[in-house]
């Protein structure tokens, strides 16, 4: 019997051509309230490495050093304790985002439109329906989408797009445009949204470009 290409199976959302399934993520993840500044929080990377000292006046906070690869191994422990329905680390979450906005500015995408394409992305993150094996297509179709929704882009302009998401990612098309439906219903068509989830992102990107 044949399947509908979104059946709603056990762990997927959906199985585009090429077949790189969204897990349909946990109850942890599904009740887990966006917050935009989770995943950017500048105190993750601290970890136990953060000494807070309290005196009769003031309070400071205490850095030690660290090597650099000691620092990410503890970030990603402790947010994978935090977080265990996630699947990938929180090195390779923002790796990904960085991706996302570097190839942002080679097709001089707005950055209100990558701000829009990290929500999308970040929430699928946050409610455990990425894995390594998905995780490039969920942040291409995230760019698509994001950049269909707030840019009047001609039909050219969404060729060349897809061209640089296929070379970035290094995905086929067709499994990219397979996918892009994918997230479209894992997101419940909520494309449009507030204020609040955008802004911060904007205000962080508009700092860095």
């Amino acid at each position: 019997r044949s399947r509908s290409p979104l059946t709603w199976g056990r762990g997927e959302v959906g199985s585009p051509p090429g077949g790189c399934p969204l897990h349909t993520g946990t109850d942890a993840g599904d009740t887990l309230e966006y917050n935009p500044n989770l995943l950017d929080d500048p105190q993750w990377p601290c970890g136990k490495h953060k000494r807070v000292l309290i005196f009769a006046s003031y309070m400071t906070t205490v850095i030690e050093y660290v090597k650099p690869s000691d620092l990410k191994k503890d970030m990603n422990e402790t947010f994978r304790e935090k977080f265990p329905h996630i699947k990938l680390t929180l090195s390779k979450i923002r790796s990904l985002k960085r991706e996302m906005r570097n190839l942002s500015e080679e097709c001089s995408l707005e950055p209100v439109t990558v701000s829009m394409a990290y929500v999308y992305f970040e929430k699928l993150v946050l409610q455990g329906k990425l894995n390594k094996q998905n995780r490039k297509l969920c942040a291409g179709a995230c760019v698509l989408l994001a950049a269909k929704i707030s840019s009047d882009l001609r039909r050219s302009e969404v060729k060349q797009l897809i061209d640089k998401l296929e070379e970035r990612f290094r995905f086929n098309r067709r499994d990219l445009i397979g996918f892009e439906f994918t997230v479209l219903v894992a997101l419940e068509l909520a494309l449009y949204l507030p204020e609040g989830q955008v802004l911060p992102h904007y205000r962080r990107l508009t700092q860095q470009f």
